[in-house]
């Protein structure tokens, strides 16, 4: 079956885009594994296909897969992607909304740039003393559609984001299904660096939409900073998390940045 794609990236986190508005193409999870190598496939973070949404609760609604095959519940830059995706294909103009295995998300469009908006965070959990190679680290947890660990460091660059976050995603306190680990450093006042090692991946990325949202989140909680709070990722762009903040509670969180086209083709899947 030949299908058509387009690679995209949201501050370097990048995904295959498929239209399946006919619900013709189905893949694997092997499928998947070959089309993400960055050697034997196109290359991609994660695959990303468009779908109607049967019970008409938002516009539209994806399916969304790691580059293991595994299926995952919410991507803040696949979001931001996705919909300029669907803007493309559709010609809307200011705001989409589509159904994810997170709920359902909002994005509106400001010039280049794309706002989505968050799932509620929840289960936050702060200073959790986590036994690692003899040592104790202390670490926040968060979830922001899906779960995330965050670490606060003092020098970002020096930390072996594969190896530490690899531990930390599979430790025995986050069974059965693992945690997203991300590590920031505060750089000034409600503007931080940020650098994950995602789940589903099982390697550092360029960015992640939910984990940039989590540290955010997390540092202004210790640190009593005010949104909106920007973020420097390792691809070097900047993206912004603004939220309201009161009693403890963190509510109406969005996510803005850029979405890019990186280019189209056909690719046969067997």
């Amino acid at each position: 079956m030949v299908v058509e794609f387009y690679k995209m990236n949201g501050a370097g986190n990048d995904f295959i885009l498929i239209d399946n508005r006919s619900k013709k193409v189905k893949l694997t999870p092997q499928q998947i594994v070959i089309l993400c190598n960055r050697h034997k496939g196109i290359g991609a973070d994660g695959i990303i296909l468009l779908i109607p949404c049967e019970n008409k609760e938002a516009d539209w609604e994806w399916e969304f897969f790691n580059s293991d095959g595994s299926c995952a519940e919410m991507c803040g830059n696949g979001a931001r992607c996705f919909a300029k995706f669907i803007q493309m294909l559709t010609g809307v103009k200011e705001k989409v909304s589509f159904k994810t295995g997170a709920g359902i998300i909002t994005a509106y469009f400001e010039g280049e740039n794309v706002s989505v908006n968050m799932t509620q965070p929840k289960d936050l959990e702060f200073n959790i003393h986590l036994p690692i190679d003899g040592a104790e680290k202390i670490v926040h947890f968060i979830n922001t559609g899906v779960p995330h660990t965050v670490m606060v460091v003092e020098e970002v660059e020096k930390v072996d984001v594969k190896d530490l976050g690899s531990k930390i995603r599979w430790h025995n306190r986050f069974k059965p299904n693992g945690t997203n680990v991300n590590f920031a450093e505060v750089k000034g006042q409600s503007d931080i660096r940020v650098r994950t090692y995602q789940r589903g991946i099982e390697d550092e990325t360029l960015a992640c939409g939910t984990g940039i949202t989590a540290s955010a989140i997390i540092v202004s909680k210790l640190f009593d900073f005010n949104p909106p709070i920007k973020v420097l990722v390792q691809s070097g762009d900047t993206l912004v998390v603004n939220f309201d903040k009161s009693d403890g509670l963190f509510k109406n969180v969005v996510l803005t940045g850029q979405a890019e086209f990186v280019f189209n083709g056909k690719v046969n899947i067997n």
